[in-house]
């Protein structure tokens, strides 16, 4: 079951970031989805508040940061990347072994190596605009997770 939340702030976005924190788990994936300046970086940075991690900043030249926390967060930005394969030449799939958490930027340009349980968050609006958020559960552990965030 879906979850749309319409007319959401980017303060909006980020309290509901940080109230998903306590909900995560290691091994959890979130898969993000949105134009530039949708608020990917800022529902991400608002998770990592969430799991006691400051200082975040968008990996795109890097792809991913690592970060520790009360679970470790892996921030990844597939930005720059075209092929799935290019993904899975910088160790991927050694990632998604990790029990940390994983947010990923950018998912439409890897969708072939997105894992089959996660949690999708396709956002829709940009700049000043209102945003819309839509939850999509790949799985019972993110349905569950999708059916306790507090919005």
């Amino acid at each position: 079951m879906e979850l749309t939340l319409e007319n959401i702030s980017e303060q909006d976005t980020a309290r509901i970031g940080k109230s998903m924190a306590p909900l995560l788990f290691p091994g959890a994936f979130i898969a993000l989805f949105g134009d530039l300046g949708s608020g990917k970086t800022t529902f991400t940075k608002a998770v990592a508040e969430g799991l006691g991690i400051n200082n975040i900043q968008s990996p795109t030249f890097t792809i991913v940061r690592e970060h520790g926390g009360r679970l470790p967060l892996l921030h990844f930005d597939a930005y720059r990347l075209s092929s799935d394969d290019e993904l899975y030449a910088i160790g991927f799939d050694d990632y998604l072994s990790r029990p940390s958490v994983i947010i990923m930027e950018w998912c439409e340009n890897v969708p072939g190596a997105l894992p089959s349980e996660r949690l999708e968050l396709h956002i829709t609006g940009s700049g000043a605009e209102l945003r819309t958020l839509t939850f999509i559960p790949y799985g019972k552990k993110y349905q569950d997770l999708l059916e306790n965030i507090k919005c």
